[in-house]
């Protein structure tokens, strides 16, 4: 985290975006008061394709029906 003051921060703005799109964060500062933060954008998660395990798994018929008793049992500790 580097501090600059306002005046510095409009004397040279170009190194100081350079410096956030390399991941630094700037802490604007004015008569010795924190004001603002400039902080890079973290990058985007691309998001998994839809169907990519397509045909891998299928889903049984019976899927929703009942647990039998002993499992039941099992999970509630008895």
């Amino acid at each position: 985290m580097v501090k600059i003051t306002v005046e510095a921060m409009q004397r040279d703005l170009l190194h100081y975006l350079h410096q956030v799109e390399a991941g630094e964060t700037l802490v604007i500062v004015r008569s010795h008061e924190e004001i603002a933060e400039i902080r890079p954008i973290p990058p985007r998660q691309q998001l998994r394709p839809y169907g990519l395990c397509a045909g891998e798994f299928v889903v049984p018929d019976d899927f929703d029906a009942p647990l039998p008793d002993d499992i039941i049992n099992a999970f509630e500790g008895q």
